[in-house]
């Protein structure tokens, strides 16, 4: 016995002696953003509808000026393809830039305001979803006016409330909806516009939105 515990002593002082150690962890510094892209020119492109093209050369410097100076984009305005183009520069600080600033540009295009749509690029979270009034319900002729002046409301006084309540910002342009926001508060609002559409009276409408605007305080 005394020499089998002997032996298993000598070959854990053999094993402890042989350990070698570890060379240090590599420190790689991190990758630029044109690194990551292989040095390629990353482009995007937003057509620029009919009726929001004089919109946009009166708010040009506005949107302009936030995505070359801050997010560090380039941006000009193609007249012969009326598109909005973007690219990378060198000086990119991160490569979702491109992708922000797109958004960005999409979202005034849809027919939100500047200040509205700058939120996309100051805040992660924030997403615009459209729908159509007949993916909620086939409506035709007055029907399909009625439900829009149901969405908007006296002086739209209806959308101003939906959009107080879920802290939303939504665009009604003639059968499509646009709503700008974080991922609940879209659910919310768009709850919302479909109860309308499919014929649900306002004063019903502002009734839920009290109850869930109420649950999303306490929650917070």
């Amino acid at each position: 016995m005394q020499s089998n515990q002997e032996s298993s002593s000598m070959e854990v002082d053999v094993a402890t002696s042989e350990q070698k150690v570890l060379p240090p962890k590599p420190k790689f510094e991190p990758l630029k953003p044109h690194e990551m892209s292989s040095g390629q020119v990353q482009f995007r492109k937003v057509s620029v509808p009919p009726h929001r093209y004089t919109p946009l050369k009166k708010a040009w410097m506005d949107i302009y000026t936030p995505v070359y100076e801050q997010m560090k984009v380039d941006l000009r305005m193609n007249l012969k393809a009326r598109k909005v183009e973007l690219k990378t520069r060198h000086d990119t600080p991160d490569i979702s830039n491109l992708q922000k600033c797109a958004d960005f540009v999409h979202a005034f295009m849809l027919g939100f305001d500047v200040i509205d749509a700058i939120a996309l690029l100051r805040l992660d979270e924030l997403y615009v979803e459209s729908f159509e009034i007949k993916d909620v319900k086939t409506l035709r002729g007055d029907h399909l006016s009625r439900a829009i002046g149901r969405l908007s409301g006296k002086g739209g006084k209806t959308k101003f409330a939906i959009e107080n309540a879920s802290k939303t910002r939504i665009v009604i342009a003639d059968t499509k909806i646009h709503i700008l926001g974080s991922f609940a508060n879209i659910k919310i609002a768009r709850d919302s516009l479909c109860y309308l559409i499919m014929g649900s009276p306002a004063g019903k409408v502002y009734s839920k939105l009290r109850a869930v605007s109420a649950r999303l305080a306490e929650r917070f």
